[in-house]
């Protein structure tokens, strides 16, 4: 099974090894590893964005690609758990606002019935049902671009029921470490820091195994560091857990976390910076692994300048921030700022050696129509995410069926690295091995369009990103 899912990324040893266990107990005359085609891939980018189900971005998009879409696109109408009958529709250019906790969540997906949406805060029938609603391709050219010329996963779920913080988790250590997922509050009589993570003193739910909810420190702590609590503002039951990050390290690997390092500019809190990754890890944001995290804006300069780190995840931070298309943000401008990190990679001179999965983190909560299912933790998935594989090594026009989770993006990192596996999440999960073809020739980039925005679009509500809906 191993062999199946991954063979294109083992290493030499690996496949030499089992290409003489093979030959000797079938006395078979087989070609060697060394002749094997082995993976061009020395560079993977993950550009993760804000709050959207693979219905609400590519829902209609599938009406058009009807042959790349098993699951269908769009539907003509919702039957709602209450029995209302709902039409979705077409979204408005800046994002409703729409809960998406986990509790928000939960109620939509309902049991796996997917007709709970009602129930979701913004979601009513007074909002006109605002959450049963989807993108035109017309309203994300770049998107639609990307998702002909490549592949897309039809089938990746997010990892949990849960919003930003939760989301941002899992994409570095393919778990939540006991968390529900929830983003941060502050906590009683605690002022307040920057962010979400280990230096915002703010508080979240966590479940210990077989226990009631906690309020605890959202920080992921390093007992090992030497600092009081591990790094956490109080004491806290949070156990360590390592990151891709780690592993990325010990093997000599470099990466880094494009976001918004910086907590406070001009005496602001910086904008984005509740989506860095690295501040939710005491061991990032106390150790070394800090001067990993860097601005944003950056990346378009490294890809083109052909300085990619062999790792790399991509969130709107700084004057970025404006670009994630989380709820009360602009979907234009989202779509030509993944056009350009798309264009940045494609033109850059690293192109041929590069994977660049573009996805987002939670639902946001916009409706989708295919019930999620369970980790191999035992943990429930939360709804699809859309996800598109943009590679000269992607099968062309490919749709992958096969269920997986952002863990599958993990375990093609590992494969491809030979890197040990986080948990049971990454070690059990698909990597996509069907979108990629190392044998065909390397696609060329795709189109892509820069548009004037709506007027609209120049209005940011980051109090919106920063709520806890």
């Amino acid at each position: 099974m191993a062999v199946h899912r991954g063979w294109f990324q083992a290493p030499a040893r690996v496949l030499a090894l089992l290409a003489a266990m093979v030959a000797g107990l079938f006395g078979l005359a087989l070609v060697s590893a060394a002749s094997a085609q082995p993976s061009p891939v020395q560079h993977i980018v993950v550009l993760y964005l804000e709050n959207h189900s693979f219905d609400s971005l590519l829902g209609y998009w599938c009406d058009d690609h009807p042959g790349r879409c098993p699951d269908g696109g769009m539907p003509a109408s919702v039957t709602l758990s209450n029995g209302a009958v709902v039409t979705p529709s077409v979204s408005p250019d800046i994002v409703p606002n729409v809960s998406h906790t986990v509790q928000s969540q939960q109620a939509a997906i309902d049991g796996g019935k997917m007709n709970g949406w009602q129930k979701v805060p913004g979601c009513a029938a007074k909002t006109g049902y605002a959450c049963i609603s989807g993108y035109t391709p017309a309203q994300a050219p770049n998107l639609a671009s990307l998702a002909d010329s490549f592949a897309i996963s039809d089938h990746t779920f997010s990892m949990a029921d849960s919003p930003s913080w939760g989301g941002h988790l899992y994409a570095a250590m393919g778990s939540l470490d006991g968390f529900e997922g929830n983003n941060p509050k502050a906590a009683p009589g605690v002022t307040p820091g920057p962010g979400w993570g280990c230096d915002s003193d703010k508080i979240t739910q966590w479940v210990p195994r077989g226990g009631a909810v906690q309020w605890v420190p959202s920080c992921i702590p390093d007992f090992s560091l030497g600092l009081q609590n591990g790094g956490a503002f109080e004491p806290t039951p949070v156990s360590y857990a390592p990151t891709v990050l780690d592993r990325l390290d010990s093997a000599g690997l470099s990466w880094r976390i494009y976001g918004e390092p910086k907590p406070e500019t001009g005496g602001k809190v910086s904008e984005g910076y509740i989506w860095d990754i690295c501040p939710s890890f005491a061991e990032c944001l106390d150790t070394g692994q800090k001067a990993n995290n860097v601005a944003s804006a950056s990346f378009v300069h490294d890809a083109r300048a052909g300085h990619l780190p062999s790792f790399a995840i991509v969130t709107p931070g700084g004057k970025d921030a404006a670009f994630s298309e989380h709820n009360g943000f602009s979907v234009a401008a989202g779509d030509d700022w993944l056009g350009q990190v798309a264009s940045a990679v494609m033109h850059g001179p690293e192109w041929r050696s590069t994977v660049l999965f573009i996805t987002w983190d939670d639902c946001g909560c916009f409706y989708d129509q295919v019930p999620p299912g369970v980790n191999p933790d035992g943990t429930p998935q939360g709804p699809r995410s859309p996800l598109l594989i943009v590679s000269p090594w992607a099968r062309p026009g490919f749709t992958d069926t096969t269920a997986t989770t952002f863990a599958g993006i993990l375990s093609f990192t590992e494969q491809t690295f030979g890197l040990a596996p986080l948990g049971p999440n990454d070690a059990r999960a698909y990597p996509f091995a069907n979108a990629f073809n190392f044998h065909q020739a390397p696609l060329r980039p795709a189109r892509i369009v820069y548009r004037k925005w709506p007027r609209d679009a120049y209005h940011v509500n980051m109090a919106e990103a920063r709520e806890d809906t």
